[in-house]
C-alpha cells in the first residue's frame, strides 16, 4: 500500500472513530477498580454478646477459581444498579407523645441511638402521619366540618408533641432529613361512611378540597421548619381497617393523582416533591403500578411505588419478586419500602430474635429486587407497644419503659443497623451473590469508594466462607443466625 492510500485509510478510520457513539455505558463512564486490602467486619449474632460488634479485620489475598467445596460471596463493584436515598423510621404521634415522657437524658440517648452516624446507626430518612392514624392517642383532623375550602385548617394539634419531635430529630441528623407524609383518612364528611375509620371512599365532589389538603398540610408543616421532601397518596388504599382509612381502587388512585393532586402540587409550587403511589402490600404491587404508570398522564406525576410487607409473615410468600416485575417494567420510577412492622406486640418477645430477622431478610432482598429508600413504621413505642387508639400494639426497634425510663432496644435495631449505618445516601448497589442458599448478601458502593456488603444469616450453622472481590478474597466467618456488614 503506497503513502497516499496509507493516509485515505487513517483518514476515514479517523472520522469513523470521531462520529461512532460507544454502546457501552461502562465504557462511557468507567469506573476505577476496587483493589481491596483489608475489611473491617461488623457483627451481630444470636446467643452472644455481639451486637453491630466490629470484630477483626480480614485481609484479602490473591484468589483464583473457586472450588465447589469453598463457600463463597462474590461482590462486583463495576455492575451498579440503582442510587439510594436512604433509610430511617416513622415520627408518629405515638413516637412523640412517648419521646415526651423521657427524661432529657434518655432523650438524647434516644436521638443518639437513631441518628449520630458514628455513634448510632445514623437514620437519614423518615415518614409521618397527615392527621391521625392508628398510632395516634385520639382520632383527629385538621379542618372543621364541612369547610370544603380549608379556611379552618390548622395543625395546631401536632404542636404539642409531633412537631416539636421531627424538629429534634432533623437536628440530630445535623439538620437534613428527608421526610415524606402520608394520610390515613380524609375528614370523615369528606366519604362516603362519614367515618375516619372503617374504609370507606372519598366523594367525588371533594376531590379538588382533598386535594388541596395535602397542600395546605405541607405548607403549615414547612412554615413550622419541617421541610417536606415527598408524600404518599394514601395509606393502605386496599385495607378497610378498624381505624383510619380509605379505600382507592387503582382506577381510582390513577385517576385522582391525574385529575387533581398531580396538578394541585404543580400549580402551587410542589412540583418537586416526591409523589408515592400505592403504599400497600408487595402482594397487588404490579397490578397497582401497570394501572398507574400505564396512564401516562398519571405516570408523569409518580415518582415512586410505596409498598409494606404485611401480606404474609412466612420468608417464601414475601413476594420480592413482584417487585423485580415492577422495577423492569418501569424502570424509570422508583421502589420505597414505606411501612413495616412485627404486629402484636408482648413484653416478654422483645428479645426474641425473629424481630430482627424478619428486617435483614426483608432489607436483602427488597435492596436485591430495585428499593431505593427504606422505612420502618414507629421509631420509639411504649411498654405496652402504643400509645394506640384501637389496640393495634406493635412492636418498634426501641421501646421505651415509661414506668422506669429506660430505653429497650430489641435485636430489630441492630438488624436495620447493619444497613443504616453504613449505606449512605448517593450508595450504588453492585453485583453481589452467594454459592450457598444458607447465606444471602446485598452490597453497595458508597460515594466515597468504600464498598459495604451485608450478609444474613437465617440458618443454625457457623459458615465459614471467602469473600471475593476483583480477584482477591478474604475469610470471614457467618455465625448461626447473625448478619455481618462488611466494609472494603
Amino acid at each position: 500500500m503506497n503513502s497516499f492510500k496509507l493516509f485515505i485509510v487513517l483518514l476515514l478510520l479517523a472520522i469513523w472513530g470521531c462520529n461512532s457513539k460507544p454502546t457501552n455505558k461502562l465504557a462511557e463512564q468507567p469506573i476505577k477498580p476496587v483493589n481491596p486490602i483489608k475489611a473491617q467486619i461488623y457483627v451481630t449474632a444470636k446467643d452472644t454478646t455481639l451486637r453491630l460488634t466490629q470484630t477483626s479485620e480480614a485481609l484479602f489475598k490473591d484468589f483464583g477459581q473457586p472450588i465447589e467445596t469453598q463457600v463463597c460471596v462474590f461482590v462486583d463493584p463495576v455492575k451498579t444498579f440503582q442510587t439510594m436515598i436512604g433509610i430511617g423510621g416513622a415520627l408518629t404521634d405515638a413516637s412523640a407523645e412517648v419521646f415526651a415522657k423521657l427524661s432529657e437524658t434518655a432523650q438524647k440517648e434516644f436521638l443518639t441511638a437513631y441518628y449520630d452516624a458514628e455513634k448510632g446507626i445514623g437514620y437519614n430518612f423518615a415518614r409521618t402521619n397527615i392527621a391521625s392514624c392508628d398510632f395516634s392517642s385520639d382520632t383527629y383532623g385538621y379542618v372543621a366540618d364541612n369547610d370544603s375550602l380549608l379556611t379552618s385548617f390548622s395543625v395546631a394539634h401536632d404542636e404539642k408533641f409531633r412537631i416539636p419531635f421531627i424538629k429534634q430529630a432533623i437536628a440530630a441528623a445535623r439538620g437534613t432529613l428527608p421526610l415524606f407524609v402520608s394520610p390515613w383518612s380524609p375528614p370523615a364528611w369528606m366519604k362516603d361512611n362519614h367515618d375516619l375509620l372503617h374504609g370507606g371512599k372519598l366523594l367525588s365532589q371533594y376531590n379538588q378540597a382533598w386535594a388541596n389538603h395535602y397542600v395546605k398540610f405541607i405548607k403549615a408543616y414547612e412554615s413550622q421548619g419541617i421541610p417536606v421532601w415527598g408524600l404518599s397518596v394514601q395509606n393502605e388504599p386496599m385495607a378497610k381497617q378498624r381505624w383510619e382509612s380509605c379505600i382507592f381502587t387503582a382506577e381510582e388512585e390513577r385517576d385522582f393523582v391525574k385529575n387533581f393532586l398531580g396538578p394541585t402540587l404543580h400549580k402551587n409550587g410542589m412540583g418537586d416533591k416526591k409523589l408515592i403511589a400505592w403504599d400497600h402490600n408487595r402482594d397487588l404491587i404490579y397490578q397497582r403500578a401497570s394501572i398507574l404508570l400505564g396512564d401516562s398522564v398519571a405516570a408523569k406525576y409518580i415518582w415512586g411505588i410505596g409498598f409494606h410487607w404485611y401480606e404474609t409473615w412466612t420468608g417464601s410468600g414475601m413476594q420480592f419478586e413482584n417487585l423485580k416485575r415492577v422495577n423492569e417494567a418501569f424502570p424509570d420510577k422508583n421502589l420505597v419500602f414505606t411501612e413495616g412492622c412485627v404486629e402484636k406486640f408482648s413484653i416478654d418477645r422483645v428479645n426474641d430474635w425473629v424481630l430482627g430477622e424478619k428486617y435483614g431478610y426483608s432489607m436483602v432482598n427488597d435492596f436485591n429486587c430495585g428499593t431505593v429508600a427504606w422505612t420502618d413504621w414507629n421509631i420509639l413505642l411504649d411498654e405496652t407497644g402504643g400509645p394506640n387508639h384501637v389496640g393495634n400494639f406493635c412492636f418498634a426497634p426501641v421501646h421505651a419503659d415509661t414506668k422506669t425510663g429506660k430505653l429497650i432496644y430489641t435485636n430489630s435495631y441492630y438488624y436495620i443497623g447493619h444497613f443504616s449505618k453504613f449505606i449512605l445516601p448517593g450508595a450504588k448497589r453492585i453485583s453481589c451473590s452467594t454459592n450457598r442458599d444458607k447465606l444471602q448478601s446485598t452490597a453497595f458502593i458508597n460515594p466515597d469508594g468504600k464498598v459495604v456488603v451485608v450478609v444474613l444469616n437465617l440458618s443454625n450453622e457457623k459458615l465459614p466462607f471467602r469473600l471475593c472481590i476483583s480477584g482477591k478474597a478474604a475469610p470471614v466467618i457467618s455465625y448461626p443466625h447473625s448478619i455481618i456488614t462488611v466494609i472494603i
